[in-house]
């Protein structure tokens, strides 16, 4: 089953987020940021477009004040930015679930912003 992309600007006009899943739009953000996400480059673009669309949305548990330490990291990630950021994305990672962010990320698939998992090929 293939599923079509939608843009995220496009998506998040029928999608509606809540609070606690912008506060995983913006955990990505930091992982992504750390280099310590897992998801391949094409799921990385669409996260960095999702985040651009919604961080102006309200928050869970995330401070708001996070949107100014990501848009400085990758503007000029020096070593004290990343320090901060690797600091965040910890301190993220213990108020969001690993459940909570399976869950986002599922839904990110099923409903056409990421691509669907491909199951991994026989060798």
């Amino acid at each position: 089953m293939t599923t079509t992309l939608v843009p995220a600007e496009q998506w998040l006009q029928s999608h509606q987020l809540s609070a606690q899943e912008v506060d995983c739009v913006i955990a990505l953000m930091l992982k992504i940021i750390d280099g310590k996400c897992k998801m391949n480059e094409l799921d990385k673009q669409l996260t960095r477009e999702l985040y651009g669309h919604c961080r102006q949305q309200p928050t869970a548990r995330l401070e708001p004040q996070l949107h100014q330490l990501i848009a400085a990291a990758l503007e000029s990630p020096d070593e004290a930015l990343l320090a901060l950021v690797y600091e965040q994305r910890v301190l993220a990672e213990t108020m969001i679930s690993r459940p909570v962010m399976k869950g986002f990320k599922a839904r990110l698939r099923q409903e056409g912003l990421l691509p669907l998992k491909q199951p991994a090929a026989a060798e």
